[in-house]
């Protein structure tokens, strides 16, 4: 298995890498130290099974290394891994397309653990967002902060498509495509099919 680990700061680049390999023994890890050199390594390596990715590089500020990446590779899973336990900044990376997010306070079990579920097809929310309550709540614009791929899928399921037809349609694994769902299910507030196209259609 192949991964990509994105960070300013080579220590922390080591550190993640050590838990990757902890989750799956033998795994080769790429590192980038900014977003362009992560765009070039996943052009290089399609076969990458999940980024590991930073919020604040030399070349990027805010969410706009994940909205870069994402946009670029879609089929690659990316996870945020950052300093940052702003609430807002949670939301904005899983709206723009990360299955998951994790602050660096985070101890190594714990990355471990979203890692291993991220893997597994599903998003990792961090815990300090329960406690958030009414704030975490989407808006009522919150369709409008789903990202393209995430339209793709939620028209898709308008048409009645099964996951795995909307997997072939779009060139994407079917594990790909249930991590779209929950994460189009989280910003929505929805718990199923059903109620997103109702919501995204309101």
């Amino acid at each position: 298995m192949k991964f990509l680990v994105v960070d300013d700061h080579a220590v922390v680049r080591e550190g993640l890498a050590a838990v990757l390999r902890g989750v799956e023994p033998g795994a080769t890890v790429l590192e980038a130290g900014d977003c362009a050199s992560a765009l070039a390594h996943a052009a290089a390596h399609r076969d990458i099974a999940l980024t590991l990715m930073d919020l604040s590089m030399p070349d990027a500020t805010g969410v706009s290394a994940v909205a870069a990446f994402v946009a670029a590779h879609p089929a690659i899973p990316l996870m945020v891994v950052s300093s940052s336990d702003a609430p807002a900044d949670v939301r904005a990376a899983l709206a723009l397309g990360a299955l998951g997010y994790v602050a660096k306070a985070a101890n190594a079990s714990t990355l471990a653990a979203a890692i291993r579920l991220v893997l597994s097809g599903e998003v990792y929310v961090p815990p300090f967002m329960a406690r958030v309550g009414g704030d975490a709540a989407p808006g009522p614009a919150a369709a409008d902060t789903l990202t393209e791929r995430q339209r793709a899928v939620l028209g898709l399921i308008r048409e009645g498509a099964s996951n795995k037809e909307i997997a072939y349609r779009l060139g994407v694994t079917e594990a790909t495509v249930k991590a779209h769902l929950t994460t189009i299910f989280r910003v929505l507030g929805v718990a199923n099919r059903a109620e997103a196209v109702r919501k995204a259609g309101a």
